[in-house]
C-alpha cells in the first residue's frame, strides 16, 4: 500500500476528513472530529496508528511483528501498523475499517445515525 492508497482509503469512509494538527508531516484522519488513523505519509517504512479492541490488539501484536503498541498513543487501545509487503493490503484495510468503526461506535447516537452506522 502506497501513501496515496492509504490516504484514499482513509478518506473513503463516510464523513472522514484529513487534518494536520501536529504539523504538515502528520496526516490525521478523523470522523466527526475524532481520530481513527494517524500517519506520517513521508516516513519510510510507511506506518499508521489505528485504534483497536484491546484484546484483539494483543493477539495482532503476537501474530504479526509489523504490528506494535501505538507510538505516542494509549498502547492498550492503539496499534502502530507498518504498511509494507509483509502484511497483505486487505488486512491493512480491515484494520483501518475496524479503527473507523470503533471510533464511530463511541460517538453519540445522533451522529452514528447521521453516518448510517448503528
Amino acid at each position: 500500500m502506497t501513501p496515496q492508497e492509504l490516504r484514499t482509503f482513509c478518506l473513503s469512509f463516510n464523513d472522514a476528513a484529513e487534518e494536520f494538527p501536529f504539523g504538515p508531516e502528520f496526516s490525521v484522519f478523523k470522523v466527526a472530529g475524532k481520530m481513527f488513523a494517524l500517519s506520517s505519509m513521508d516516513a519510510a517504512p510507511l506506518s499508521v496508528n489505528l485504534k483497536c479492541d484491546p484484546d484483539m490488539a494483543v493477539q495482532l501484536r503476537a501474530a504479526h511483528p509489523e504490528i506494535v503498541p501505538g507510538w505516542h498513543m494509549n498502547k492498550r487501545h492503539w496499534n502502530t501498523v507498518t504498511v509494507d509487503a509483509k502484511l497483505p493490503d486487505t488486512m491493512v484495510r480491515e484494520l483501518i475499517e475496524d479503527s473507523y468503526d470503533l471510533v464511530v461506535a463511541g460517538l453519540p447516537k445522533a451522529v452514528r445515525l447521521r453516518l448510517d452506522r448503528p
